[in-house]
């Protein structure tokens, strides 16, 4: 929450420890979750209660969860009353994709196949 405007408008590229933390945050099960939830569930997010009945996931360990994630720079909080409501932070996804992807192709129009195909 401290960040939340910071992190929302994010646009400098991510460095190698930033990416590092982003994917050790996805790298456990009900993180990834919480995540493509909160990806699904698009720019006005979920609150905390709501996330936490969709993925049966008690919440004291969501709280922990949230947390990391928002360390992370993947979601974002903000107050609405009494409930926090978490979103994705979609330049934070975005800043990871493109440092994933920065070299893709040796700078070629991409080269990857649609794996649909």
């Amino acid at each position: 929450m401290e960040n939340e405007k910071t992190i929302a408008t994010q646009t400098a590229p991510l460095t190698s420890a930033a990416a590092i933390a982003a994917l050790a945050a996805l790298a456990q099960e009900s993180r990834l979750a919480v995540f493509r939830l909160l990806v699904q569930a698009g720019p006005e997010g979920m609150a905390a209660t709501k996330i936490a009945e969709a993925l049966a996931i008690a919440p004291s360990s969501l709280s922990f969860h949230l947390k990391e994630l928002a360390h992370a720079n993947l979601v974002t909080a903000s107050k609405a009353g009494r409930s926090i409501i978490y979103a994705a932070n979609y330049a934070g996804m975005n800043g990871l994709l493109a440092f994933l992807t920065e070299n893709c192709c040796a700078g070629a129009p991409c080269c990857v196949s649609d794996p649909t195909n």
